[in-house]
């Protein structure tokens, strides 16, 4: 009888260690799941803010059609990638179309402000004066929200690699996520934020 309640207790101690790595797992995906909401809503203010910018140049910029409607175009794409990331946080698929997504948004972005130079009323318009402003610092907030996301999906991704964890990963579905890197050709370009001086 007392061999069997050690068995027993062995089992509810193995049962325990596994719920326990098991919540472990779930409680890290959920953390860098919750992170990437954060990327979300400052990409949506950035998203919000870019055709006022756009609307503001254009009184200014008749010339420069091309590169308003490459804005607004790189707009749109970009907000398609951050739909599908969104559905799917950590997809290597979904990370790749946001991350280039995002980089043509920011060349295109580039593009504009270094056109507005070329306009000096435009460039000591109150508004352009705000919005490039608000631009500057929700492009901070992006940088530290995509940190903040990668730090959560390595966190996650150490949890399910290390032994014991990975025993339990495999069984129960817990897939590997991805970093939200910014595409090597336009890493430089990306990571700095526009530097606007009107």
């Amino acid at each position: 009888m007392p061999g069997f309640l050690i068995f027993i207790a062995i089992l509810v101690v193995v049962a325990f260690w596994s719920i326990g790595i098991y919540n472990g797992l779930v409680t890290a995906r959920n953390a860098y799941k919750n992170a990437f909401a954060q990327i979300d809503v400052q990409l949506q203010r950035r998203f919000d803010l870019i055709p006022n910018l756009v609307e503001v140049a254009k009184k200014y910029m008749a010339h420069e059609r091309e590169t308003l409607e490459a804005v607004i175009a790189a707009r749109s794409a970009a907000q398609s990638g951050l739909a599908a990331a969104k559905a799917n946080p950590g997809d290597p698929d979904a990370m790749a179309t946001l991350a280039a997504a995002q980089g043509q948004l920011n060349a295109g972005l580039g593009r504009l402000l270094a056109v507005a130079e070329a306009y000096p009323d435009l460039k000591a318009n109150q508004t352009m004066l705000q919005l490039t402003e608000e631009l500057t610092s929700t492009e901070n907030k992006v940088a530290f929200a995509r940190q903040a996301f990668n730090d959560g999906v390595m966190a996650y991704n150490n949890k399910r690699e290390v032994f014991p964890g990975n025993l339990f990963a495999g069984l129960f579905g817990f897939a590997e996520a991805t970093l939200l890197e910014i595409p090597t050709d336009k890493q430089a370009q990306v990571r700095e934020a526009p530097n606007v001086q009107f």
